[in-house]
């Protein structure tokens, strides 16, 4: 709510007329509370032009969400993957319209293991978002082929290392803290720098039509063939609609 006012105020004194700016409760921790999200959206909305899935979280300990699944792979992948499906409709019947997905360079680092998904087996903190990245990119890849010739396109993308909370999991010792507080100040993107790929994918000209790419600095870049991987991505889609309900 904050935040929405900070916006409605910042707008306010630019332009009339500039649009209707609503604050909707969205758990992506939650199956039931992304159901209740779009079920208020399909009632409430007539269109959708853009979802940009920019939830996230971070090297958390291990915890699981409401439904049992290990967190990071359970927020960063999951609840994305259930939300997009659950609006792909309205989106459909919105066309031209697009779909960015925030993932991370850190995606390198993460392998797709089928026999240990949700971390039963063991759980490495790092590697675990890693793997939600890398899930990111693979789901974007995979649903920008099943969009093929619908209008609505889908890329992913790497926004940097951004001056945010997403880090407050990761403890930095305290005769540290000064330093690692330079040095994010002096290299790290602040919020709104941070947040230009995004907004250039959902609204500049020069990515209409461009669909199943992944980009950082608002410029396409180059992926690891494990993010290219089209029978993994189409594994890891089948398993997902299964484990978010979407399948039996």
């Amino acid at each position: 709510e904050r935040a929405a006012r900070e916006i409605r105020a910042e707008v306010g004194e630019r332009a009339d007329g500039a649009g209707e700016l609503v604050v909707r409760e969205l758990d992506l921790a939650s199956l039931r509370s992304v159901r209740a999200f779009c079920h208020r959206v399909l009632q409430e909305e007539s269109r959708l032009d853009v979802l940009i899935n920019n939830a996230g979280i971070f090297q958390c300990p291990y915890m699981k969400t409401e439904d049992g699944f290990e967190m990071q792979f359970g927020v960063n992948h999951l609840g994305h993957f259930l939300l997009t499906n659950l609006l792909l409709g309205l989106l459909k019947n919105s066309a031209p319209s697009r779909i960015v997905i925030v993932s991370s360079k850190l995606y390198k680092y993460g392998e797709i293991n089928f026999e240990d998904l949700n971390s039963e087996i063991s759980y490495n903190k790092s590697f675990c978002y890693s793997r939600s990245k890398l899930a990111n990119i693979l789901f974007a890849r995979e649903l920008a082929r099943r969009l093929e010739g619908t209008g609505v396109t889908v890329n992913s993308l790497h926004p940097g290392i951004v001056r945010t909370n997403l880090g407050r999991h990761v403890n930095i010792p305290l005769l540290a803290k000064p330093l690692f507080n330079l040095v994010s100040w002096a290299f790290f993107k602040t919020p709104l720098e941070g947040a230009q790929t995004s907004i250039y994918l959902a609204s500049s000209p020069d990515v209409e039509g461009v669909s199943g790419k992944y980009f950082g600095d608002c410029k396409e870049e180059e992926l690891l063939p494990k993010a290219m991987d089209d029978l993994v991505a189409r594994k890891l889609w089948d398993i997902s609609e299964v484990m978010v309900g979407l399948l039996k």
